[in-house]
């Protein structure tokens, strides 16, 4: 077992889906996890499973497209905890459905603010607390396959999760000095209530899709997202920064 011995850890999105199984496994390995989320009720509930599991969890209300949301929720690791050691920034929206000559302006405002906008932002106020404090960190970004590799008719979606990775290497060269290492995980198809979704919305059906995007021929779980995470957040990682780490059953070696 990874252990966290005590790091405070921030994850957002942790209300459901690669988020949940993150602050699960972080707290299972010691962590002190801060579940962030804009739902509340799925957020608090989350909260209170990892506590009556025997773990240390907290939760608060962010949107993450909100500068002064995203600043309190680091400040409120602080006040909990009394720091921030580890960011796990996974919040996201569901991928676009539109040809860019059909896609909607408001759609791409709202989606960018979040899928990227709301990296940028997580990343600005973790960074500023981990330099602060001096002792080092690791940020883990959540892009996606389609970051690497696009999808037909997701413009706005890939373009933001490849800035996601851009983002990433920026950040890991500006703070390496200081012992910031900062890595992108790139999940695939993983069946998450998000990925469920999608299909709906696409008409896909899932069992033949799912061969479609993977060697291995079936979608990943949540918790195997979680154990990528959990490895980057650790110390077994400390020479590995500005990394993305594909956890897609082979499809983008595909």
């Amino acid at each position: 077992m990874v252990e966290l011995n005590g790091k405070v850890c921030i994850i957002t999105g942790a209300a459901m889906g690669m988020g949940a199984a993150t602050a699960e496994l972080f707290a299972k390995a010691g962590g002190k996890v801060v579940i962030a989320d804009f739902n509340v009720e799925m957020g608090q509930k989350q909260t209170q499973k990892i506590i009556d599991a025997g773990g240390t969890a907290a939760f608060v209300k962010v949107d993450v497209s909100k500068a002064d949301e995203v600043e309190a929720m680091v400040k409120f690791a602080v006040d909990t905890y009394g720091g921030l050691d580890v960011a796990i920034n996974n919040a996201a929206r569901t991928p676009d459905d539109k040809p860019l000559a059909d896609m909607e302006e408001s759609d791409y405002d709202s989606l960018m603010a979040v899928d990227l906008k709301g990296v940028a932002l997580c990343l600005k106020y973790e960074l500023r607390q981990m330099v602060k404090q001096g002792r080092g960190g690791s940020i883990v970004n959540t892009s996606s396959v389609s970051g690497i590799r696009p999808q037909p008719s997701t413009p706005v979606y890939i373009a933001a999760k490849h800035g996601v990775i851009g983002l990433t290497k920026s950040a890991a060269m500006d703070y390496s000095g200081q012992g910031i290492r900062i890595n992108t995980v790139a999940p695939g198809a993983i069946d998450t209530p998000m990925l469920r979704g999608a299909l709906e919305q696409f008409n896909l059906n899932p069992d033949s899709y799912a061969k479609q995007l993977s060697m291995l021929g079936r979608f990943a779980q949540a918790s195997e997202v979680a154990e990528a995470n959990l490895w980057l957040a650790s110390d077994l990682s400390s020479y590995v920064t500005g990394a993305t780490i594909s956890v897609d059953g082979g499809y983008t070696a595909m």
